[in-house]
């Protein structure tokens, strides 16, 4: 029995967008839903199930931004939006509110397809993680069990924001390169888009840090990367303790 291909729901209010995304993806290999008003979008992602969503953000009645959040309350459907803004603030806040990937128009039709198979390449990647649990100070992270915990109680994270930092816990102590966190959870196309890494370490630590200002637990390697400051208990924690020594002056 052959898998279908991934279900496509594309939603604008400008029908030759519309006619230009479903053409593209089509031709693709996608199979595309589309819809010209959020009222319609949410109604399809109720129906048909689609795997990802790619949102207009300025459209009459419900912006994209007001879909977004209502399909984040019924599950994590992936998103990327879209804009004819083009700024860094616009994006920031496009990735800060939960999207998993941002584009402005006018795009290049193959740039789309090739981020949405990048969007849910890393969506549906479910790596074998070590059966250990990683702790620094008042937060623990069972890379099992997929479970942060911050004083005994559970934080809620987004797939990317577990990702990010299931590569990080994962690799307590050491030191992991901009470029290499940004080609393992984003996908290789991704390796330059630093922005990108600023802004989900930014939204995890106000997570996970008792003082994100004074991050203790993910520390910044300035112009590196980043690493996760385990205690030293565990092997996953004994690892990070002899990493950190060894690079406790650069930090």
């Amino acid at each position: 029995m052959t898998t279908a291909e991934p279900l496509v729901m594309s939603v604008d209010d400008e029908g030759g967008i519309l006619r230009l995304i479903d053409a593209e993806l089509s031709s693709q290999g996608f199979r595309v839903v589309t819809a010209t008003n959020g009222e319609d979008a949410l109604r399809i992602a109720e129906e048909q199930r689609p795997d990802i969503a790619v949102l207009d953000i300025m459209m009459p009645g419900i912006s994209g931004l007001e879909v977004m959040r209502k399909l984040r309350e019924r599950g994590s459907m992936p998103v990327i939006l879209v804009s004819a803004k083009n700024t860094n603030m616009d994006r920031v806040r496009g990735l800060e509110l939960g999207a998993d990937d941002y584009i402005s128009k006018p795009f290049d039709p193959e740039e789309l397809s090739a981020r949405i198979r990048a969007v849910l390449r890393r969506a549906g990647s479910d790596q074998a993680k070590p059966a250990s649990v990683v702790r620094a100070g008042n937060v623990e992270v069972d890379l099992e069990k997929r479970l942060v915990k911050k004083n005994g109680t559970i934080v809620k994270l987004t797939r990317t924001e577990w990702m990010l930092l299931q590569h990080l816990a994962a690799n307590a102590g050491k030191v992991m390169i901009n470029n290499q966190l940004l080609a393992k959870v984003w996908g290789p196309e991704y390796r330059e888009e630093f922005q990108y890494l600023r802004v989900w370490v930014f939204r995890l630590r106000n997570k996970l840090e008792d003082d994100p200002a004074n991050p203790k637990i993910i520390k910044t390697m300035t112009g590196i990367g980043y690493f996760f400051a385990a205690d030293e208990e565990g092997e996953a924690s004994r690892e990070a303790g002899q990493s950190e020594a060894a690079s406790a002056g650069a930090g």
